[in-house]
């Protein structure tokens, strides 16, 4: 079973690939001498998933089947979350977006549905809290942009 680990290794480096060009792509920030950019973490991620990638294909795991029970299915529906998740997170904003993908995590891994979206929302609001007004970065608001204070 280490053929499974070895294609899923050969996939992510091509996502880490993929996501570290598209880090070299952000724009410039204004002034353009920072050390420290937006594509930072970005290239950061992408390096840690490519190593992580070789070390599944140099060393993957003897006793490795694919989940096709409840286990695969569960993480197909975090795939299809996640990828929601990121288109929607422009239109609908972070708080909104962010809320529905955590609460939806969180009802799959088995809290009650309202506990569930309660944390979810809970999560959207205090991390865009930290970001914008703790960190100074800004995260798009879609639906609730009538809050943005100028």
């Amino acid at each position: 079973m280490t053929f499974n680990d070895r294609i899923f290794g050969v996939l992510m480096i091509v996502l880490a690939v993929a996501y570290g060009w598209g880090a070299t792509q952000l724009p410039e920030p204004f002034g353009g001498s920072e050390a420290v950019g937006p594509e930072t973490f970005p290239l950061l991620l992408s390096v840690v998933l490519a190593l992580s990638s070789l070390y599944l294909i140099v060393r993957p795991d003897p006793d490795n089947a694919w989940p096709w029970s409840r286990t695969g299915i569960e993480l197909v529906i975090a795939v299809v979350v996640l990828v929601l998740y990121a288109m929607l997170l422009q239109p609908l904003g972070f708080i909104i977006s962010t809320a529905l993908a955590v609460g939806t995590l969180c009802w799959r891994m088995g809290a009650r549905p309202p506990r569930a979206y309660l944390v979810g929302a809970v999560s959207g609001l205090v991390v865009y809290l930290v970001f914008n007004f703790a960190l100074d970065l800004a995260l798009p608001l879609g639906l609730l942009s009538f809050l943005e204070v100028s």
